[in-house]
């Protein structure tokens, strides 16, 4: 007789279906665990025969083995202790193999039976659904993750006793039913409101929130850079469902998913600090994990002190920047992470800080000054869209009782301009295969450029000479042309006109050498 549960394993951001046999052969009483397993899962024995010895049940005297199929899949963590012992339950003979047909059972057990936390459980439970399993065990504190995936029916288990008796028919455990309650933010933002003077760089960020701009602050040391930089995401669209799946399924992989908050409905805001490894921030690991750039996904990755980040740290990033996608490959495969964040990257023109400052004198020598912005490559340079500097706050503005404009009144107008570009993707029926991933300027491809960023002759001959004086890029054109059209949507105009145009040259970088 053989015993088969289901179970599953996240390769990356996706599930795979593990088919976990149980069987009894001749020998001394052991448990063989074969299929690619790592460390913990070889543990699983000692906690799996202790767990059933405390649900009241005998585990069997023979010698077991367990398959963990299919083999070439590796098998990682402490997901299939309650499979594994519910394969060994059902091979003893205490329950029937029906009752665990067309069901998907993943949990870590402790030695008294109580079932633990699991990491991923969301993307499981949408490969539960999308290969036509009806219902999944999960562990209770985990229920509401895997109830974001529809016609699934999620069992929330405590105790595998409890999992016992429920399939015995004894005491049934009922379907876990989503909570309508709202849930807490995981960023509270700054309003915009509390941020005194600095008019022009709310402008820079309004525009960057409309079209998912990246930007660049250059400064003086306590500006507001990073107080402006918290308050981004207050004024950036709410999620879709879809974009709050496609987050929370990073997180749950990833095991950061906040206690209590099944599903991500703010948009993440990443702010590492500029120790950060390169695998810290792209991912990596010898089973790759996302990074902080996969975490900041249709978000905000707010880089502070941005030339103190180490050379190769900052270099890893131009890529993803571009793709939106970050692939990390091992030995024994690649893997590949959403990325499509908003950097917002914030530093000092000089080391002492003040160089250019309107009160304070710098101390530094040109030489050090050119080699401190030198840090910042050019490449990289080139891939940020707005380029704005943040000045000194005058004691009249910061003392006064006048309040800026709110976030919320500024939100209104960046999500309105959102709508114009998603009504103008959608409408447009593009054939580009990518164009699905298209919800905001900052997103589009050549072909997207070239049909919705028309310019006038004024703004081609304004642009033309942006570029001889500019000494632009192909790649800072482009940009230009995306950026025009965020404030053109933002302006409610159907056309890129100059005066949208010479807006957009305006953030192109000052300071910085091209």
């Amino acid at each position: 007789m053989l015993a088969r549960v289901y179970s599953c394993a996240v390769i990356g951001l996706e599930g795979v279906i593990v088919e976990v046999e149980v069987d009894f052969s001749n020998g001394l009483p052991a448990v063989i665990i074969v299929g690619l397993p790592d460390a913990a899962v070889q543990e699983s024995r000692e906690r799996v025969q202790t767990a059933v010895k405390n649900a009241g049940l005998n585990f069997p005297r023979h010698r077991v083995v367990v398959n963990l199929s299919p083999a070439s899949v590796r098998k990682e963590g402490p997901a299939y202790d309650l499979p594994i012992a519910l394969g060994v339950i059902v091979l003893a003979g205490y329950l029937p193999q029906e009752v665990v047909e067309n069901t998907i059972v993943v949990g870590e057990l402790s030695l008294d039976g109580i079932v633990r936390h699991t990491r991923g459980v969301l993307p499981m439970a949408a490969t539960a659904r999308a290969n036509g399993f009806k219902r999944i065990f999960v562990p209770e504190m985990d229920a509401g993750e895997a109830a974001l995936i529809p016609d699934l029916e999620v069992i929330p288990v405590k105790t595998l006793a409890d999992l016992y008796n429920h399939l015995a028919g004894r005491r049934l455990i009922e379907p876990y039913q989503p909570s309508s309650a709202e849930l807490e933010p995981l960023f509270v933002p700054t309003d915009f409101s509390e941020v005194k003077g600095q008019e022009h760089v709310k402008r820079a960020l309004e525009v960057a929130a409309a079209g998912g701009h990246n930007v660049l602050m250059v400064g003086s040391p306590g500006a507001g850079k990073t107080l402006l930089a918290r308050a981004l995401p207050g004024i950036l669209p709410e999620m879709s469902i879809d974009e709050s799946l496609d987050v929370t399924r990073i997180y749950s992989v990833a095991d950061q998913l906040p206690a209590g908050t099944p599903l991500i409905r703010q948009r993440p805001f990443r702010a590492p600090h500029h120790t950060i490894s390169h695998a810290g921030l792209v991912g990596g690991g010898n089973i790759p994990k996302p990074g902080e750039i996969s975490l900041a996904h249709r978000g905000v990755l707010f880089l502070d002190e941005f030339p103190e980040f180490g050379t190769r740290v900052l270099e890893v990033m131009r890529q993803p920047m571009e793709d939106k996608v970050v692939t990390i490959s091992r030995a024994k495969g690649s893997l590949t992470f959403s990325a499509n964040f908003q950097l917002v990257a914030a530093m000092n023109p000089c080391p002492c800080g003040y160089y250019g400052d309107s009160q304070k004198p710098c101390t530094c020598a040109h030489a050090v000054v050119t080699k401190y912005q030198k840090r910042i490559s050019g490449p990289l340079l080139d891939r940020i869209d707005i380029h704005i500097e943040v000045p000194r706050v005058d004691y009249e503005k910061l003392s006064g009782d006048r309040m800026g404009e709110s976030s919320a009144s500024i939100r209104e107008r960046v999500q309105a301009a959102r709508n114009i570009q998603q009504a103008r993707f959608t409408n447009s029926q593009l054939t580009n295969h990518q164009s699905t991933d298209i919800i905001c300027n900052a997103d589009m491809h050549l072909a997207e450029i070239r049909r919705f960023c028309r310019l006038p002759d004024e703004g081609q001959r304004l642009m033309r000479a942006a570029m001889t004086q500019l000494n632009l890029s192909a790649r800072a054109y482009h940009r230009i042309l995306k950026l025009a059209r965020t404030i053109a949507d933002l302006a409610g105009s159907e056309e890129i006109q100059s005066v949208h145009l010479a807006e957009a040259l305006q953030y192109r970088p000052k300071l910085m050498l091209e």
